[in-house]
């Protein structure tokens, strides 16, 4: 299998993280031997902290995408996985791709509620509380289901200096267990490969949002949406318009 490992920020040595993360999570997790090809958004923000940076990021994704599995691409993947927490442009990539997409946030609040029915998302930077809880929302989880909690520093900070952060996210974790969460999702691009050593620290399972998108993308075949027909567009890269070209039903 051939999967696409597409990290939605524009800061290369968090796509290097992703890859080695994801590459030493296959074994781990009894996956099945898969060829992992990183990539990174080509514009947008160095590490997405706000909605504008999500928008844009929406493009980037689908550019990135289009660059590489569109039609100007002869070497095919399975399957693709969005490594950003929360996926921006998902739902507009399985609109237009013939092969599965799968993200984070997705695969590990299914994966959470599976072995409880009260979780936590807990992620870096303030910010994505609110966008997190709307993403949430709109898949059909109030609060009841899915708590948020963010600590204060952003994901690429925690990247930099995961140890300094250990002592904040286990704090944050044992807060949200304490509020009724049966389980905590640690996401984010920048958090990926902590949930190991987080977990001796809170009384609840700790998930890790890498792991969880690994599963559901190699774990078994899903099938794409049907494919809807697309309006002109104009300013777009190429590649792009001619993957939204091979799109049409």
């Amino acid at each position: 299998m051939r999967l696409l490992l597409l990290n939605g920020n524009t800061d290369p040595a968090i796509t290097d993280l992703l890859a080695r993360r994801a590459t030493e999570a296959l074994p781990r997790l009894g996956l099945p031997a898969a060829q992992i090809v990183p990539a990174t958004a080509p514009f947008g923000a160095r590490y997405i902290a706000t909605r504008a940076a999500v928008a844009i990021a929406g493009h980037a994704v689908l550019s990135a995408l289009a660059d590489h599995v569109g039609p100007d691409n002869p070497r095919g993947y399975d399957a693709a996985l969005i490594a950003c927490f929360g996926e921006p442009g998902i739902e507009a990539a399985r609109e237009i791709l013939p092969i599965p997409v799968h993200g984070m946030a997705e695969a590990s609040i299914a994966a959470a509620l599976r072995i409880a029915p009260r979780i936590a998302l807990l992620t870096g930077g303030a910010a994505w509380v609110p966008m997190l809880r709307d993403f949430a929302l709109v898949r059909g989880h109030g609060p009841d289901q899915v708590l948020v909690r963010g600590v204060t520093p952003t994901g690429d900070m925690i990247a930099r200096d995961p140890d300094g952060a250990l002592a904040i996210l286990a704090e944050a974790a044992q807060a949200a267990a304490a509020d009724g969460a049966g389980v905590v999702v640690l996401g984010g691009a920048g958090l990926a490969g902590l949930a190991q050593r987080l977990a001796p620290m809170v009384p609840v399972p700790v998930l890790d949002s890498l792991d969880c998108a690994l599963a559901a993308a190699l774990g078994g075949p899903a099938a794409p949406p049907p494919r809807a027909g697309q309006a002109p567009q104009a300013g777009l890269s190429p590649a792009l318009d001619r993957l939204l070209a091979a799109a049409q039903p």
